[in-house]
């Protein structure tokens, strides 16, 4: 995006954000070190770019892989008069968003529970990193292209740096950034215009498990008012049992969900989070459905009415 414009796009909800310029495919953008990209057909495209086609922690972690896109190259591009930033990485497959839809907006418990635990890792190595994502959701997600067990967070157009240097931002709310992200799922830090922190991350993931798994949030009939929605997630807040009854009517409650949304509303806002505490509580869920850990996303596309054993990779 022209850089004039960035600052103002972050504060933009995603019902009013606008998409951004394409490139011509064939396209030569050169990056700061000199080496030249040629752009190829996009695969996707948000309001603070487009994705083009162009190739210690995980180790002593022990994770088999960690879904934080490789870095290629970053650069500024100009084009009709405007200067464009870019950076290069992976191609990848789908976004879960469209998968989602295809499914009738329904994830199994099984698959939101394997999903969050990678996203869970993905959070916590960007926060130990001194930075926070704040825009967490289905469309950010991307499918590794040859593996589609693998799932990568992208979009950092709202990261922020909570920690510079060590020192976390003070609690301090701003009515010129209120309702910053996308308003379904944003944190009620970033709906008061509070800088976005760990705790908001979570919070975020939060709703995203309960939307992925029920295909609705209580919120989301009126997002064109951001009060009501802030207020409502508020009111959730403080009785977690009532948001459960709310979002799944049923009996048979995923307990490890009100769980985990429990434990991340006791976080301070300079808090550092007990990640491990959190797969634990995600791992009991995947237990209780006599499940396990095995990187499987089971997901499947509904095709003609049934399930079609096949993930959208392209």
């Amino acid at each position: 995006m022209p850089r004039v414009k960035a600052a103002q796009a972050g504060r933009q909800s995603s019902a009013k954000r606008h998409l951004a310029e394409q490139f011509a495919v064939g396209e030569i953008i050169t990056d700061m070190a000199k080496k030249e990209w040629k752009v190829g057909l996009p695969i996707g495209q948000g309001g603070f770019g487009c994705i083009y086609l162009v190739q210690k922690w995980i180790r002593t972690r022990k994770l088999k892989y960690l879904g934080v896109p490789k870095y290629w190259g970053s650069g500024l591009h100009d084009k009709n008069g405007k200067s464009y930033r870019f950076m290069i990485m992976d191609r990848f497959g789908s976004d879960l968003q469209k998968i989602y839809e295809a499914n009738a907006k329904r994830f199994s418990r099984k698959t939101v529970l394997q999903l969050s635990l990678r996203i869970l890792d993905i959070l916590e190595y960007i926060h130990e990193h001194e930075y926070v994502h704040g825009d967490i959701k289905a469309s950010n997600l991307l499918l590794n292209y040859k593996n589609p067990d693998q799932v990568y967070l992208v979009d950092y157009g709202l990261a922020y740096r909570y920690c510079p240097e060590g020192v976390h931002k003070e609690y301090k709310e701003d009515p010129k950034r209120c309702h910053d992200g996308t308003i379904e799922f944003t944190s009620i830090d970033a709906h008061n215009g509070v800088a976005p922190s760990r705790r908001g991350d979570l919070e975020i993931l939060g709703y995203c498990m309960i939307q992925w798994l029920t295909g609705h949030l209580p919120w989301e009939d009126n997002l064109k008012d951001p009060k009501y929605v802030r207020d409502s997630k508020i009111r959730y807040r403080e009785n977690i049992a009532s948001l459960m009854d709310k979002c799944f009517p049923e009996k048979n409650k995923p307990g490890e969900i009100a769980k985990y949304m429990e434990t991340v509303k006791l976080l301070d806002y300079t808090e550092k989070p007990l990640y491990e505490n959190l797969r634990d509580i995600l791992l009991q869920g995947l237990k209780a459905i006599g499940s396990k850990d095995d990187g499987k996303l089971d997901l499947s596309v509904v095709e003609n009415g049934g399930l079609k054993a096949k993930t959208i990779t392209k």
